[in-house]
């Protein structure tokens, strides 16, 4: 496959890693643009006894229309950064992450 067209979007086998960086105790869940190479997500969940990480895979899954099985987290449980397996179609990703949080175009 090409290089990824969004940043912290990378292939893997038959799915995606998706990079994201939380920013817990939101108003609400939701995108909020790039952050560092990240997609950024508020969510509406404290950092305290996974809370917050159970809010991301869910919501994740909601947005993704995935079973919550489909959605793992893969690194950062106590980091701020976290990497997630998608098991889902990379057209589908980049079609929900162009919709929830255009990129900019390279210059």
């Amino acid at each position: 496959m090409a290089e990824s067209p969004c940043p912290g979007l990378r292939p893997d086998g038959d799915g995606c890693r998706l990079t994201v960086h939380v920013v817990p105790q939101a108003r609400r869940t939701a995108a909020d643009g790039w952050h560092d190479g990240a997609l950024r997500v508020r969510l509406a969940a404290p950092p305290v006894d996974g809370k917050a990480n159970e809010a991301l895979v869910a919501w994740l899954a909601d947005e993704l229309d995935l079973p919550r099985r489909a959605v793992r987290l893969q690194r950062g449980a106590a980091a701020r950064h976290k990497q997630l397996r998608l098991d889902a179609s990379w057209a589908d990703v980049v079609a929900w992450l162009q919709r929830v949080a255009p990129w900019p175009s390279p210059p």
